[in-house]
């Protein structure tokens, strides 16, 4: 499970990531609840707002991001990035810290931070392969994920409490000082050791070549619309959460941030999960939509609390099946010189439809309440599991066909041989 951790460049890697994605998931939560409570009336709309302004550079910018990733040196990109978000959590946190904050305020710094994300997200991704190399990219994935949620364990919670005892801005300027541990673990990595891929980017023209080589490849645009409308709709626990604890059960920022975390031991749990298989599986990707659509509805029409947090906990297990699975198919099965264009078309299809998905699924819950937000959700990541579903059934007919000699196929390559 833990295997990649053997490497000194992926232990220093995980380390400084975690402890900068603990910030991250603290200034998550209090943006989150500063939005809805703070500068608004319990606007969801807003929240939502704010959030496709954070994702929408991700679909806009991603031409150039994943020429970026694939034609220059990953590691010195994110030395870029991960500084440039420092200074700009740094900056938010001292305007709310001030008490000079007003809502425009706090959009134009998720714009942003969502143009330097748009840049950070292909490079980070690509440069895993680099840290541990072919033979355990899926591994370093699914720990990757494990990080993440695993700071989302304890970063809601603590922002929660801050905000409940002291107020928002401290923790923007916690979130800032985090990204140190970043900076650090990158100038640490032993360059020596790295496993560089090729680089298959030279210019503006060579932009189109990872559009060209998704259209061919039929198994990514199945994912790929699978993560479109995940991403879109399913993912805006930001709002769902919000609403539901503000507007729904009356509750305060520290159970806000304790019903955050509560979702972390399911992502946490799914991802580890994911660790444990040595390559993705299409039964994880589909399955894991599948009942992440039952999880979705089961929060909708939770009764109390409890029964919220448990809800949420299975959502983010589910969710996080298909996410990390996902995440290493499209990884391990496209060309090395063409990844991190792949990466950046994959990141954009998945937090790109934010901008669309987040105001809607928010004025939803201002019109007919914070239930029927989480029913959008669920509703629309049926139609992905059914997309899926159908994909991963021909392809399993086919299969079982060729091998009868009643049908035949192609020659193997990676990905069909992935195919389980």
């Amino acid at each position: 499970m833990f295997r990649s951790l053997r490497l000194f460049n992926y232990r220093t890697w995980f380390v400084g990531a975690m402890v900068s994605n603990i910030g991250a998931w603290m200034q998550s939560t209090a943006l989150s609840w500063t939005v809805l409570t703070v500068l608004t009336a319990n606007d969801a709309t807003a929240v939502g707002l704010n959030m496709a302004l954070q994702f929408g550079p991700q679909l806009l910018l991603v031409p150039i991001s994943g020429l970026i990733a694939d034609k220059y040196d990953r590691r010195k990109v994110l030395l870029v990035t991960q500084a440039s978000m420092g200074l700009l959590a740094l900056g938010l946190g001292i305007i709310v810290t001030t008490g000079i904050v007003e809502l425009w305020h706090v959009q134009v710094f998720a714009l942003m931070f969502g143009v330097v994300q748009a840049f950070d997200m292909p490079a980070r991704q690509a440069f895993v392969s680099e840290l541990v190399g072919q033979a355990d990219i899926a591994n370093a994935v699914a720990l990757n994920s494990a990080s993440f949620h695993g700071a989302r364990l304890v970063g809601p919670a603590v922002a929660g409490l801050l905000i409940a005892l002291v107020a928002p801005g401290p923790v923007f300027l916690i979130n800032a000082f985090t990204f140190i541990a970043m900076l650090i673990a990158l100038v640490r990595i032993r360059t020596a050791e790295l496993q560089p891929s090729p680089r298959g980017a030279k210019g503006l023209g060579d932009i189109v070549q990872g559009f060209r080589y998704v259209r061919k490849r039929k198994d990514l645009l199945i994912i790929f619309v699978m993560a479109f409308i995940l991403g879109t709709f399913g993912l805006n626990f930001a709002i769902y959460i919000s609403t539901m604890t503000s507007i729904e059960f009356g509750a305060k920022a520290d159970t806000f941030g304790i019903l955050s975390s509560a979702m972390a031991i399911g992502s946490v749990t799914g991802a580890l999960l994911s660790a444990r298989s040595s390559r993705p599986r299409w039964t994880a990707i589909v399955g894991g939509l599948g009942m992440f659509v039952v999880a979705c509805a089961l929060a909708a029409l939770s009764p109390n609390i409890v029964l919220f947090a448990v809800a949420l906990a299975v959502a983010g297990f589910t969710a996080q099946l298909f996410m990390t699975n996902a995440n290493s198919m499209v990884q391990l099965t496209s060309a090395p010189e063409v990844r991190g264009r792949v990466m950046a078309l994959y990141g954009a299809v998945f937090m790109g439809g934010t901008p669309v998905g987040a105001p809607i699924v928010g004025w939803v819950a201002d019109i007919f309440g914070p239930r029927m937000g989480i029913m959008v959700a669920s509703v629309t990541c049926l139609v992905a599991f059914i997309i899926g579903a159908v994909y991963w059934v021909r392809v399993r007919r086919d299969d079982r066909m060729s091998r009868t000699g009643t049908l035949t196929l192609p020659p193997a390559t990676e990905s069909s041989n992935i195919v389980k």
